[in-house]
């Protein structure tokens, strides 16, 4: 398959996770469960502002991944996100995730999509 046909797959599926997490999931508040989770770790009154703020921040992220700028510190960052969120969800929260502790295989899976989408199927970009 040809790398530029295998991102081209890949970076609308990227999208849509951040996308759907944002808006859906954060914003509109239809998955409660982000809500909680959030408000378990943090553990504070402002659980539903948080949880909007970060969907907003998704959305951020969804128009960094389109605009292609810095996309090796776009991807860097995305891993980064994800992989701290969800070790600290292990952590803390694991009895309130959708697939408790198997949560952690899912978010790994993401985060190498991430990786081989930038960096193993686009080598010539830089970092800067």
């Amino acid at each position: 398959m040809n790398k530029k046909y295998l991102s081209a797959i890949l970076i609308p599926l990227i999208v849509c996770v951040w996308l759907i997490n944002g808006i859906f999931c954060k914003i509109l508040n239809l998955v409660p469960r982000h809500q909680e989770i959030i408000g378990e770790i943090i553990n504070t009154g402002y659980a539903r502002e948080l949880t909007t703020m970060i969907g907003i921040l998704e959305i951020v992220m969804v128009i960094w991944i389109i605009s292609n700028y810095k996309s090796r510190l776009n991807a860097i960052t995305q891993i980064v996100i994800v992989s701290t969120m969800n070790v600290i969800e292990f952590m803390i929260t694991s009895d309130i995730l959708l697939w408790g502790k198997l949560n952690i295989i899912f978010a790994a899976l993401f985060v190498f999509i991430v990786y081989v989408n930038e960096f193993k199927l686009n080598p010539k970009n830089t970092v800067a």
